[in-house]
């Protein structure tokens, strides 16, 4: 996750997200933390609202 928090620190910004996802700043921080538990669909939100900021689209693929 701390490439995750490191990419919503410079790209966005943790006010940002958390207006976006309705998410505490401070919740959102420690989600993405070393000790964070992120739920799935915490993870969805905050992967939606950056692909609207961002304009790009993420996709997931599960490997065997």
């Amino acid at each position: 996750m701390a490439v995750l928090r490191d990419y919503v620190n410079a790209m966005i910004g943790f006010q940002s997200l958390e207006k976006r996802t309705q998410i505490p700043v401070k919740s959102l921080m420690r989600m993405l933390g070393p000790k964070g538990g992120l739920s799935a669909a915490n993870l969805s939100s905050i992967l939606t609202a950056l692909q609207k900021v961002e304009g790009v689209q993420f996709k997931l693929s599960l490997r065997r």
